[in-house]
């Protein structure tokens, strides 16, 4: 059953995305009051219509921004971040300027993030990193690094902030807007390799890992924790 969240206030960093957007819906079924911040735009203020939630221009690289924007608020029950922009490719051919933007994003915005938020008694943060910290790609591997370091900061905060409770779910393969680049036809090859190769045998929604932030936000015993939803693709 979900727990009741009437009356906990919410912020989640990267609303406009897919993972975003379904977190943000899911802690607004449960009765949260949602601020969903992101990138101005059409994707956030129709988000901000369809679950009554406050949509809020935040840019996780923007420092001054995000403080003043912290200094200004009330404390969090809890603070989600999803916000993040990297770049696949292997080490030798990603440029240093498109690796560091990626780190920058990801990495240190989630960082300044949760540096600069203010949260109230017994509340959380919750990180979104990826299954690249655990199995490795030959083609990825600045984006295993960077969701690694994540869940390790993830586990430090978790310490230094006690007991406001710090986690990580980090997701497998999702069926997210980020595949739009692709053509149909690529696409849908992809998920249906992944679907063969997963003991899940199916590709996963971004409802799925809303469920498990939700889970990592409420459970009062879970901390310091990374919660893996990839369909088995660690194992397979």
């Amino acid at each position: 059953m979900t727990p009741s969240l009437k009356g906990k206030r919410v912020l989640i960093v990267g609303a406009a995305g897919g993972i975003g957007a379904a977190t943000a819906e899911a802690f607004a079924s449960a009765g949260a009051s949602v601020l969903a911040a992101g990138r101005p735009g059409p994707k956030l203020e129709a988000l901000g219509t369809r679950i009554a939630a406050e949509p809020v221009a935040l840019d996780i690289l923007d420092n001054p921004a995000i403080e003043a924007f912290f200094d200004k608020a009330s404390p969090f029950d809890h603070v989600v971040i999803t916000a993040a922009a990297t770049k696949g490719g292997t080490v030798d051919a990603l440029s240093l300027e498109d690796a560091k933007a990626s780190m920058e994003s990801k990495f240190w915005g989630a960082y300044r993030i949760a540096r600069a938020c203010r949260i109230a008694d017994r509340g959380s943060i919750t990180f979104v990193s990826g299954f690249l910290s655990r199995r490795p790609s030959a083609s990825s591997v600045l984006q295993g690094a960077i969701n690694a370091a994540l869940e390790a900061l993830g586990r430090g905060l978790a310490l230094e902030r006690a007991p406001i409770r710090v986690n990580t779910v980090s997701p497998g393969l999702i069926d997210t807007p980020l595949w739009g680049g692709m053509g149909k036809a690529e696409r849908e090859a992809m998920f249906a390799r992944t679907r063969e190769r997963l003991p899940a045998r199916r590709v996963g929604q971004p409802e799925d890992v809303a469920q498990a932030i939700l889970f990592a936000a409420t459970n009062p015993f879970a901390t310091g924790s990374t919660i893996v939803v990839d369909g088995g693709g660690t194992i397979a």
